[in-house]
């Protein structure tokens, strides 16, 4: 049995404020938890394609992005497979174009991983800034709580380091 190729993709621009929210919940993830060896934690920022490299051999990915959904901002956002393009195809920033091509790209080449989970969180503010809005901000936890018990779902034992021995 071969082990798994996981790989978390935080994707957002951090000097958008909430659009950042991705890389953002990926900092905390690496801050707050100790992931396995084969589970890769990666600042995508706003790639797009030039990301292909770091999804060849990828057997699962979870992506972390903003996602407009309709929702309240900070509303938490969980989307799989198929739904994942379907919920880009209305735009909130120009990463997003990209992501829908690499996800096009992938499925065209047959890499397309088995098992695809976009967790995400509505935004409020899409404009030049450091910080993260007020109610995105108060979710970023419960966004990577999520994130972390959907990687626990799958069988990957993600441990708290403060109480690791």
């Amino acid at each position: 049995m071969t082990t798994p190729e996981i790989l978390v993709l935080g994707l957002g621009n951090i000097i958008m404020r909430d659009e950042g929210l991705g890389v953002r919940a990926c900092e905390r993830l690496t801050r707050h938890y100790r992931l396995p060896d084969y589970v890769n934690v990666l600042d995508g920022g706003t790639l797009g394609l030039d990301l292909l490299p770091y999804l060849e051999g990828v057997t699962d990915l979870l992506i972390i992005d903003a996602v407009n959904a309709g929702a309240p901002p900070g509303s938490l956002v969980r989307l799989e497979n198929e739904q994942i393009p379907q919920a880009l195809a209305l735009k909130m920033s120009m990463h997003q174009v990209g992501l829908q091509e690499l996800l096009a790209v992938m499925a065209l080449r047959g890499q397309t991983p088995p098992r695809c989970v976009l967790w995400g969180m509505e935004p409020l503010i899409l404009e030049p800034g450091l910080d993260l809005s007020e109610p995105v901000a108060m979710n970023l936890d419960a966004l990577v709580t999520s994130v972390v018990a959907e990687l626990r779902s799958w069988g990957i034992p993600v441990s708290d380091p403060l109480k690791a021995s």
